[in-house]
């Protein structure tokens, strides 16, 4: 096998995900960010895991609220895209122009094809990410919904 960093960085775009918008309320405060590294994690509990970036904004409310709600985005990502992707400090509206549904996890974006609510179990640091594990303990779907599926061109950068 090469260990070459740009054939490593080939292979690993080649790992499908999806994209979802991750947000998170606490004390007030809410914002959403774009995540793309999600997955089912156990059957029982139903659990999930998702990576985010150490030092997005996002993290202090899901530190301080250990919950979070997963929007999966469907087969046309472009609005959440256009919308979430430079991201939003906490004193930012994260969610100006969009509707919404206030929840105890976070807010729930219309036109998201599944909302997760999730509750964090476990925390792990992994390189320039932390991965969190999450029980979901309430979810909602669009019946027959297809999520959209991303590739990348090399798996070392977003």
């Amino acid at each position: 096998m090469d260990k070459d960093r740009d054939r490593i960085g080939a292979a690993m775009g080649t790992v499908p995900s999806g994209c979802s918008i991750l947000t998170a309320e606490h004390a007030g405060r809410s914002s959403g960010v774009l995540v793309s590294w999600v997955q089912q994690a156990a059957f029982a509990p139903p659990s999930i895991s998702v990576c985010v970036k150490r030092g997005r904004p996002i993290v202090e409310l899901m530190e301080a609220s250990k919950r979070f709600m997963l929007n999966v985005i469907g087969e046309d990502p472009t609005a959440m895209f256009r919308h979430f992707g430079r991201g939003f400090t906490l004193d930012e509206d994260a969610f100006k122009g969009l509707h919404t549904t206030p929840t105890e996890f976070g807010p729930m974006i219309d036109g998201c094809i599944a909302h997760l609510g999730c509750r964090v179990t476990q925390k792990v640091a992994v390189g320039d990410h932390d991965l969190y594990v999450a029980e979901v303990v309430a979810a909602a779907s669009v019946n027959g919904a297809k999520p959209y599926t991303h590739l990348r061109t090399t798996g070392l950068s977003y």
